[in-house]
């Protein structure tokens, strides 16, 4: 085989061996991108999720604490009316 036919066959070579790199830095790239993109909507979800229970749990708290008061202010009316004490000035 002459030098010309060697160097011709060692060029081909490396142009495969460029064009299998590429593809493959393409691949990892695009693998990376979509690994982001589903990291940022599982982040996302995370927060609307979050905040979505955090309203919940306000509203509960919210109702819980209206509840205990109205029972406290009828405990409060219940013994006054027992011994007799009226808010009269």
């Amino acid at each position: 085989m002459s030098n010309l036919q060697e160097s011709f066959n060692a060029g081909q070579t490396q142009a495969q061996a460029q064009g299998k790199t590429g593809k493959l830095s393409q691949s990892v790239k695009d693998s990376a991108s979509e690994a982001r993109d589903r990291t940022a909507n599982a982040a996302q979800s995370a927060s609307d999720s979050a905040q979505q229970g955090k309203e919940q749990s306000t509203g509960f708290l919210q109702q819980t604490g209206e509840q205990v008061k109205n029972m406290a202010q009828e405990a409060v009316d219940s013994v006054k009316s027992t011994l007799g004490v009226t808010d009269k000035k």
